[in-house]
């Protein structure tokens, strides 16, 4: 288990905040105010916004913290005070990598991390597709020899995409493959990673390396370098 994780927090009660200290010891947990952390934060950085926020929207925490250096690559979870799909369709366009229904517990917190954190082994060797370059054990991503930065539910997808090139994978084995719970995660919600990762690789000068599949998924192609 990783404990070099930092936890921001969007005024946690005392008991979570127990919990969390007896379950995982080594992380540190960061309250959040009015504005994001502004130093550097050690190992990964998760943070849990509550849909209403002390003093903003939660909406508008997850834009501040993509525009804060020390926070842009955090994998935020949006907190939603209900499940419509308004509601998770806002949390991704404000920068939310994920969502889940309130209210949080240390269990269900703890197991969004872990799902993430967790490292099979051994670490595999770098994959290799056209003009893509993916090394799982640095957790970095190239295009044309330039990295591309890339959040966490994107660099999984396209681990998993250029593990298996030619096979069609559904919204829902790829919802799966994340370890996500389908019954809050929508077909919508995978389109948004996978945009993401399109325009990840695209902006990086890269074609684009997915073909969507009509009433099936989406599919690397193979491409030789």
């Amino acid at each position: 288990m990783n404990k070099h994780t930092t936890l921001l927090l969007t005024a946690p009660p005392a008991g979570l905040l127990a919990e969390i200290a007896r379950k995982r010891p080594g992380w540190e947990v960061v309250p959040l105010g009015d504005m994001p952390p502004a130093g550097p934060l050690g190992g990964r950085v998760w943070g849990f916004i509550d849909w209403l926020c002390p003093t903003m929207s939660g909406l508008e925490m997850c834009r501040r913290l993509r525009e804060t250096e020390a926070t842009r690559g955090a994998h935020l979870t949006l907190v939603l005070d209900e499940p419509s799909q308004e509601a998770r369709r806002r949390a991704l366009q404000a920068g939310a990598d994920d969502y889940l229904v309130g209210p949080l517990d240390v269990a269900r917190l703890l197991e969004r991390v872990d799902s993430v954190t967790d490292e099979p082994a051994p670490l595999r060797r770098q994959l290799v597709n056209g003009a893509i370059a993916l090394d799982p054990a640095a957790h970095q991503v190239r295009a044309l020899g330039k990295a591309v930065p890339m959040r966490p539910n994107e660099f999984r997808l396209l681990l998993h995409f250029m593990e298996y090139p030619d096979q069609v994978f559904s919204r829902a084995a790829l919802i799966e493959h994340l370890g996500k719970d389908d019954g809050a995660i929508d077909d919508r919600t995978v389109d948004v990673w996978v945009g993401r990762l399109r325009r990840a690789l695209t902006a990086a000068g890269a074609p684009d390396p997915l073909r969507t599949v009509r009433s099936l998924g989406y599919v690397m192609d193979s491409v030789e370098g």
